[in-house]
């Protein structure tokens, strides 16, 4: 049994640099169409990126997860139609929209279910499966026990995030604009509108969680990144398909890194399984040794039901 790697690329140039240290797959999408993506493709860039992708042997997905209401339907149509014309190996998708789309428009392309915080359980992977989506990519507020349950229950594959910030807070309401026209401090929202260099501190933890705005509201992140690494052996053992390292606001340096010390633990564990578990601290060491400033590294929900 082999595992696909999943990585966010952040532009075309580093697309060619993750192909070249091993990534399997890329996730690629627009802004208003996919959710918290780490780097944005508009329509030409989108088209030659799933070019070089499968020129190289990889697989290309396209992120349309976002939320989508009644003014939005008819632009998501034309999107999708123009996305189908592409041909990627699957449109990754987080609500009924998509599919009634592809149903009345006669598109045809494969599916990922995708809709962050509700694939909890194997009966909604088996659900949303018998319906077209060979792939769920599972909530991010899973135990280590639960991801193993789900993948052996599951009759299709499970996708689960190993490395990278996991989302706290989702709203469509500009609260970091509206923040600074409360406070009186108007100029604030022309300097810092849309920046994603902005954090919320906790003086009581000494903690920063990232937040940013763009078109699909405001997005608050996680202190820490999830780095599981460690545990590659038990998430392959258990029939988990895909890992995915998740780059958002993260610089293309750190994701490459990140993902040739992923390939080189996959790699081992598939040809030395001994030599794995001898070797899996070294992994999260390089790891800890290229952490962002400021940003410490942990298993997330893998443990414990809560965190933050």
């Amino acid at each position: 049994m082999t595992v696909e790697l999943v990585v966010t690329p952040k532009s075309i140039e580093h697309i060619y640099e993750l192909i070249n240290v091993g990534a399997d797959s890329f996730v690629l999408g627009e802004e208003k169409y996919g959710l918290r993506l780490a780097g944005e493709f508009k329509k030409e860039e989108l088209k030659r990126a799933i070019e070089i992708i499968h020129q190289a042997g990889k697989k290309a997905y396209v992120s349309v997860n976002a939320i989508f209401h009644n003014d939005h339907l008819e632009d998501l149509i034309e999107y999708l139609k123009y996305v189908n014309e592409l041909n990627p190996d699957a449109v990754i998708f987080g609500e009924p929209t998509i599919i009634t789309i592809m149903r009345e428009e006669n598109l045809n392309f494969k599916l990922q279910w995708d809709p962050h915080t509700l694939a909890t359980n194997s009966f909604s992977c088996n659900y949303w499966g018998n319906r077209g989506a060979y792939r769920t990519c599972l909530s991010k507020e899973l135990t280590l026990e639960e991801i193993t349950e789900i993948a052996a229950k599951s009759n299709f594959e499970v996708e689960v995030q190993v490395q990278g910030m996991l989302c706290m807070f989702q709203s469509i309401r500009k609260l970091v604009d509206n923040y600074f026209l409360y406070s009186e401090k108007e100029d604030y929202i022309e300097k810092y509108s849309g920046s994603k260099k902005l954090f919320l501190y906790s003086q009581d933890r000494n903690e920063r969680y990232p937040i940013f705005e763009d078109s699909n509201g405001t997005h608050i992140m996680s202190a820490n990144d999830i780095c599981a690494i460690e545990y590659l052996d038990v998430l392959i053992s258990s029939g988990v398909k895909a890992l995915k390292i998740d780059g958002i606001l993260k610089s293309e340096e750190y994701i490459t890194e990140v993902t040739t010390i992923y390939r080189d633990a996959i790699d081992l564990y598939f040809e030395d399984k001994e030599a794995y578990e001898d070797e899996k601290q070294d992994f999260y060491n390089d790891i800890e040794i290229i952490k962002p400033k400021y940003r410490e590294i942990d298993l997330g929900f893998f443990h414990k039901k809560t965190m933050y």
